[in-house]
């Protein structure tokens, strides 16, 4: 099936909207320094098709926005930028190495959205509490960040990759 621009746009949209949905609905442990947002097993979906990379970027920056106004993220706009920057990057990194697989399952393309969203969540995290450059605080954030996006990119993201292949849904969104 030829995919026109508005079949695009649809389908990154819908990727979005159930990136904020999983946000939402979990937002209990989405944020915080020690968090596991769900949302991130979408940020496999590069591995079928470049054009999740802008829904995911998109869901990411709305899911942020609701963390800022409900008062769930201390990170505020600075999360809205930075956070949404690091699941674009993320997510053009995820695409390049969806074909690094072994037994069918792109294994390295889970480790960017864990490395990026460690590093600059940390970041973030770090800018919140010390106020500025405290390497301590940034290597104890960052790890939390990274270790609580295991499960959603490796366990969560690997099987959701698995069940679309399994079930062709791979071919017939992308």
């Amino acid at each position: 099936m030829k995919q026109t621009s508005v079949n695009r746009m649809v389908k990154g949209a819908m990727i979005a909207a159930l990136y904020v949905a999983l946000g939402v609905v979990f937002a209990p442990i989405s944020f915080r320094a020690v968090q596991m947002r769900v949302a991130e097993a979408l940020t496999l979906l590069p591995v079928f098709s470049p054009m999740a990379i802008g829904g995911l970027t998109l869901g990411c920056a709305l899911t942020n926005f609701y963390g800022m106004v409900t008062g769930t993220s201390i990170l505020g706009l600075l999360d809205i930028f930075f956070g949404s920057l690091a699941t674009l990057v993320a997510a053009w990194m995820t695409w390049k190495l969806r074909k690094i697989t072994w037994k069918g399952l792109p294994i390295l393309s889970p480790l960017p959205p864990i490395l990026v969203n460690g590093v600059v969540i940390g970041w973030e995290l770090m800018t919140a509490m010390a106020g500025g450059w405290n390497f301590p605080i940034f290597l104890t954030n960052a790890l939390s960040v990274a270790a609580g996006q295991l499960v959603p990119c490796y366990v969560l993201g690997l099987v959701l990759v698995y069940w679309m292949q399994k079930t062709g849904l791979d071919q017939k969104l992308f």
